[in-house]
């Protein structure tokens, strides 16, 4: 039985066709429910006026404001020879800030008449700049009260907001107040919404009823209201999805899986005897977290996660070489070429002799560690694809490759996926479905993630931290490099590096694109790289002025923000010519060919050049101990956690580390101070609470996750964690006692509309 017809009935039919049409293709909204649950971002009151100060540049915004002053100017055109084109001028004022509106043509007839001084209006447009000053150009408008504080446009105020006017997310084609008015035919239905809350819950926690709580948020009396509302819409959002987590954790102890347990004095023992180190109290306790998981009837789906430099690989590799002593097989998944290679050199390298399974001179628990990736010739292919089918191979590591059909393993029972947001829900599955039983997953990533965030993304995974270094890693400085505001600066970066060349170290140097190759095809392989092996690079012309020659990273201060962005050959270049000539300089990118990545990395491991400048190929897993510092240019066209996971490839040793962080942007921008978040703490944690704030939450729960339009609209990952965290208990009690909500019609009813077809895909794969 359908418990929601009314909030299923498409909006053609309640609004008409045209109506619909645009919230559809711009909105997303299909049906009276989507609508009722498109929210207000804000609020305006009655008598208040609007702050026009912060207005983003470029972008359709929505505002409430008083008309300060409005002139009509007539001028010649070709379209108007005689003098007789006409501009309205109106100015806008919320009482310390001005916008300027301008109409042209045809269009100032009608706002001649009605934006007299003293009208209180709805304005909205896309931001612009003319002549230095905020402008919208032909905004539309609604009045809200005349400039005598009469007449029908003050009761309009009252038909559809009372005391508070709701501003809805909206676009150039559909207005906040065409928004506002199409809700109000469909409100009627909100007492037709029925509660996905169990009853106890809801009462427990003083929370509104479901469609007592969709016309408060849309027709608001109070901030009370307000704030009433949107306290009961968050625990609906965390309620549902976190059942939709828990019903997958239940799911999964369902499955069927081969436990995996290490021999008493088999590979693993072996492995711990050779480790020159005593492992760190936390990589112990995850190992023991791991362990205890591997060896259960059911598939272990754990998340690790910690700080740069932790030690995630070692743990892996420790579960891994468990899985071996049982009998099975390990696979570790890395997103790209360069960091599959490296993982495998690191492996090798970590268990010597135990690493030459039916090699002459190979331990007697010995594995082969096999490597495979798409740019392999076809005889190291076949061999490798042997060894994977016949069980030699006891690890396997590589990039997507392991995923095509011709890949068979004889007894596939852990998948590590490493840097698991880099691979999609279906590559992952491909993997994980090679095994003869579901095998067990273990999810790494270097990317610190806060609590919320992996109790609402990750939330089908049982969570390890790592939050303790090894011992023997050193500090590394973190400083920001104003090139355009003290150049001196930027010339002292250079000297630093040569400084820390002639102390015997190494030095890289980041940038955030590659370089025209069409200019010069023999600085770049055309062969085809990996399709793993992506990240933010990019590639495009940019075209130095003949005439200029400015220093290495640092264009003409004008041209700053209109330029494209650095480029490693470009870069190197000028570095090599100039304040680093006499260094061993190299170049890394992903467009080079897979063995040429692989020899430069390895000159770099063993020494023999003393300065590599990337693209962010070295993001993760790069280890070279005697790598120092660090230059990344133009660092503000970086991510906060992508600045930290650079910032982990030095201080890797027992020298310490330094970071700098080369930016034209001014003192005041926001990208400045995201800079000196980065350079004040080294605490990944922290800045991954920065990163969030500062980002959508879209982009950590929509589509970059799950391949579907983030469900979340009033529940803040940051600020509501409490909320999360209670709704997760919540959730998996409700689902130990009743799995299939048969006992819950309405709760079903509200996972089966939160679990498109998409998204269903995306937990069902995990």
């Amino acid at each position: 039985m359908d418990l929601v017809p009314a909030l299923r009935e498409p909006l053609k039919k309640v609004l008409g066709p045209a109506t619909a049409k645009v919230m559809a293709e711009h909105l997303g909204l299909h049906t009276v429910g989507d609508l009722l649950h498109h929210y207000p971002r804000r609020y305006e009151e009655r008598g208040q006026l609007t702050h026009l100060a912060d207005l983003p540049m470029d972008e359709h915004v929505t505002v409430v404001a008083q008309v300060a002053d409005a002139r009509l100017h007539s001028f010649a055109s070709s379209k108007a020879p005689r003098g007789k084109g006409q501009r309205l001028e109106v100015t806008i004022t919320d009482g310390s800030g001005r916008l300027q509106l301008v109409f042209f043509g045809n269009g100032v007839h009608k706002p001649h008449k009605e934006l007299l001084p003293g009208t209180r209006a709805m304005f909205a447009g896309k931001v612009s700049v003319f002549n230095r000053r905020l402008q919208l150009a032909h905004p539309a408008y609604e009045l809200l009260q005349s400039s005598d504080g009469e007449g029908d446009a003050a009761e309009s105020v009252e038909s559809w907001a009372g005391t508070l006017i709701p501003l809805y997310p909206a676009t150039a084609k559909l207005e906040s107040w065409k928004i506002g008015k199409a809700i109000q035919t469909v409100l009627p239905s909100a007492q037709e919404a029925v509660d996905p809350l169990p009853g106890s819950l809801r009462e427990g926690r003083g929370l509104v009823s479901l469609p007592e709580a969709l016309l408060k948020i849309h027709r608001p009396h109070t901030k009370a209201d307000v704030e009433d509302a949107r306290a009961r819409l968050k625990w609906d959002e965390a309620f549902v999805l976190q059942v939709a987590l828990a019903r997958r954790r239940h799911a999964e102890t369902q499955l069927p899986a081969v436990p995996r347990r290490a021999r008493p004095d088999g590979l693993l023992t072996a492995f711990d005897d050779r480790l020159p180190f005593t492992l760190t109290d936390g990589q112990q306790k995850v190992s023991r977290e791991i362990f205890d998981d591997l060896a259960t009837d059911h598939p272990m789906h754990r998340l690790l996660q910690g700080e740069v430099g932790s030690g995630k690989t070692l743990v892996a590799l420790r579960a891994m070489l468990a899985v071996v002593d049982s009998g099975g097989q390990a696979v570790m998944l890395a997103p790209t070429e360069v960091l599959a290679q490296q993982h495998h050199r690191s492996v090798v390298e970590m268990m010597g002799e135990l690493a030459e399974g039916g090699m002459l001179g190979g331990a007697e628990h010995a594995t082969k560690v096999a490597l495979l990736t798409g740019s392999m010739g076809a005889a190291a292919r076949r061999h490798a694809l042997l060894d994977l089918a016949t069980g030699e191979a006891g690890i396997v590591i590589g990039t997507h490759a392991l995923i095509e059909d011709k890949v068979q393993f004889h007894d596939l029972g852990l998948v590590v996926v490493d840097e698991q947001h880099r691979f999609g829900v279906e590559q992952r599955d491909a993997l994980r479905g090679k095994g003869k039983q579901p095998p067990h997953l273990l999810v790494m990533t270097a990317t610190p993630i806060p609590r919320t965030v992996a109790m609402t993304v990750f939330g089908d995974l049982e969570t390890s931290v790592l939050d303790q270094l090894p011992a023997g890693r050193s500090p590394i400085a973190s400083h920001v490099v104003p090139a355009a505001d003290k150049p001196h600066f930027l010339s002292r970066a250079w000297e630093r590096v040569r400084e820390e060349v002639s102390g015997g170290h190494q030095a890289y140097v980041v940038c955030p694109r590659i370089g025209d190759e069409e200019d010069d095809p023999k600085k770049t392989s055309p062969k085809k790289a990996d399709p793993a092996d992506t990240g933010p690079e990019t590639t495009g012309p940019e075209k130095p002025d003949p005439g200029k020659k400015p220093a290495p990273g640092r264009p003409p201060a004008d041209d700053a923000e209109k330029r494209p962005p650095l480029a490693v050959l470009d870069v190197a270049e000028q570095l090599a010519g100039g304040p680093l000539r006499g260094l061993g300089v190299e170049v890394l990118h992903g467009r080079m060919q897979p063995d040429d990545k692989d020899a430069v990395m390895r000159r770099f491991a063993a020494g023999e050049t003393d300065v590599l400048v990337a693209t962010t190929v070295i993001e993760v897993g790069v280890n070279v101990p005697n790598a120092t510092a660090m230059v990344i240019m133009d660092a503000d066209r970086f991510g906060v956690s992508q600045l930290h996971q650079l910032r982990g490839r030095v201080g890797r040793g027992s020298a310490p580390g330094l970071c700098l962080l080369v930016t034209e942007m001014p003192e005041a921008s926001a990208a400045r101070q995201r800079l000196n978040a980065v350079a004040a703490t080294l605490d990944g944690f922290e800045l991954s609470r920065i990163d969030l704030e500062q980002r959508r939450e879209g982009d950590v729960l929509g589509q970059a996750q799950s391949g579907a339009r983030t469900s979340l609209r009033v529940l803040a990952v940051i600020e509501d964690e409490e909320i999360i965290a209670e709704a997760r208990q919540e959730a998996a009690a409700v689902v130990a006692a009743d799995p299939e909500l048969t006992g819950l019609p309405a709760l079903r009813t509200a996972l089966d509309a939160l679990l498109d077809d998409e998204r269903e895909q995306y937990l069902e794969k995990g």
